[in-house]
């Protein structure tokens, strides 16, 4: 398996194997503590060979530099299926952040896992505007 996207973006929608994603960023700008950021979403496309066919545990982390969640973990499962002879196929998945709630400047991590390893992490840098 491939990761083609991940990454962290103001909207995402997935139509027809198709991903389209909208603002994608990894900073945030804010004066004042806790920011609070209306609405983000966690875009992710991978890619799945042949071989790879069946299901697969896909887990995602968002926490800040000290190891804590800062939303509830997302976690399921993805059924790959070929329907032709294609050699490989892909799987978007797009997860939905409303209200995400900051409580200090600094790093944060979205990590993403599959199958019980861990396969990519994005930053995100929450810096001060003065």
């Amino acid at each position: 398996m491939r990761i083609e996207v991940f990454a962290l973006c103001d909207a995402a929608t997935g139509d027809l194997g198709k991903l389209s994603m909208l603002g994608a960023f990894d900073t945030i700008w804010t004066s004042r503590m806790p920011a609070i950021h209306p609405q983000c979403t966690i875009a992710l496309r991978i890619r799945f060979e042949r071989v790879e066919k069946g299901e697969h545990k896909v887990l995602v982390h968002f926490v800040n530099s000290d190891g804590k969640n800062v939303v509830p973990p997302a976690h399921g499962t993805v059924t790959v299926n070929f329907a032709d002879e294609r050699m490989s196929t892909v799987v978007n998945l797009i997860f939905n952040i409303q209200g995400l709630k900051l409580d200090r400047f600094g790093e944060y991590s979205i990590d993403l896992a599959i199958d019980g390893l861990q396969k990519a992490s994005l930053p995100l840098f929450v810096k001060e505007r003065r």
